[in-house]
């Protein structure tokens, strides 16, 4: 689920540096893996700032590196519980990429993104150490991603960020989302 996104280089930065109201540069990545950095936008003193971080977090029980939580029991898991609670952020990026078995000696790659061209926030969690990490939030898929996985990225609207990563509610709109099948690396 969700295990590789892209993240665009100067035209995405300001897009999100508007949208956001925050200055956020990142280095475009549009293979961007787990362990790799990842730029992601966090509440400093209640201003939205940018914190460069590791994407994956390796707790000592852990066996792998974990990547994601789901927006349904990340609340309550010991792992996640106090990250939740205080430390939110956005993972902005241009789209995320998925893979179906459709019969054929590989997967067939699918990539997400949004309709209109605009970056997409993913919510995430982010836990403090010498390098920052931070861990995407999962949830049950839009109706048109079902076909493709069974869950996909908790998507922010930039209108609800600020909502989100001072974990006030946020609302329900659906983030307009394009798919396309991608060539297979």
């Amino acid at each position: 689920m969700c295990g590789r996104f892209g993240v665009g280089g100067i035209k995405f930065s300001q897009m999100v540096s508007n949208e956001l109201s925050c200055d956020f540069i990142a280095t475009e990545n549009m293979d961007l893996r787990p362990t790799q950095a990842v730029s992601v936008v966090v509440n400093a003193d209640g201003k939205l700032q940018q914190l460069d971080a590791k994407w994956g977090i390796k707790p000592d029980w852990a066996k792998k590196i974990i990547i994601y939580a789901q927006s349904e029991t990340a609340a309550e898991k010991k792992t996640f519980k106090q990250a939740m609670a205080s430390r939110r952020c956005l993972v902005p990026c241009l789209g995320w990429y998925e893979w179906r078995d459709e019969g054929g000696p590989r997967k067939q790659k699918y990539y997400f993104s949004h309709q209109e061209g605009r970056p997409i926030y993913m919510g995430g969690i982010w836990f403090p150490s010498e390098v920052p990490k931070v861990v995407t939030i999962t949830t049950q898929p839009y109706e048109v991603c079902e076909p493709y996985h069974h869950r996909m990225p908790y998507l922010v609207s930039h209108d609800d960020a600020r909502h989100w990563i001072t974990g006030q509610g946020i609302s329900e709109k659906q983030v307009p989302l394009r798919i396309i099948q991608a060539a297979i690396k």
